[in-house]
């Protein structure tokens, strides 16, 4: 895992590099602007700060990497659906060319994809 004084470090040694310019891009102003936040949102900078949190300094996460994290961070939403072929189908895209590495929109959709299939989600959808 990566932290942010790691992409910082990186960043600084990037051509080009210039200092963060959005308010929310310092951690305690994305502390204050979180609080204020809908539950939607708070998901969804959650799911981006892991996936910054775990990706390699180019912004790229391993796909050994991005299996991990779907299976221990969205452990409700994966448990006990390792049975469908859905489920291993969206899997089995994480253990095909390892060498290949996910962006943030990729993972995203992964993460989506497991949800969908998930019957977490279609029990909260029968209620």
């Amino acid at each position: 895992m990566h932290s942010t004084q790691d992409h910082t470090i990186h960043q600084e040694e990037s051509p080009g590099f210039q200092e963060p310019q959005h308010p929310l891009e310092h951690p305690a102003t994305c502390l204050k602007a979180l609080k204020k936040s809908s539950d939607l949102e708070k998901a969804v900078a959650t799911v981006a700060v892991i996936f910054r949190n775990s990706s390699d300094p180019d912004g790229k996460l391993g796909k050994a990497t991005a299996k991990n994290l779907l299976q221990t961070q969205f452990r409700n939403f994966t448990e006990n659906e390792e049975t469908k072929s859905k489920y291993q189908d969206i899997l089995s895209e994480l253990d095909e060319h390892t060498e290949n590495k996910l962006d943030f929109e990729d993972f995203v959709i992964l993460l989506l994809s497991l949800a969908v299939v998930s019957d977490v989600l279609q029990n909260i959808l029968s209620v």
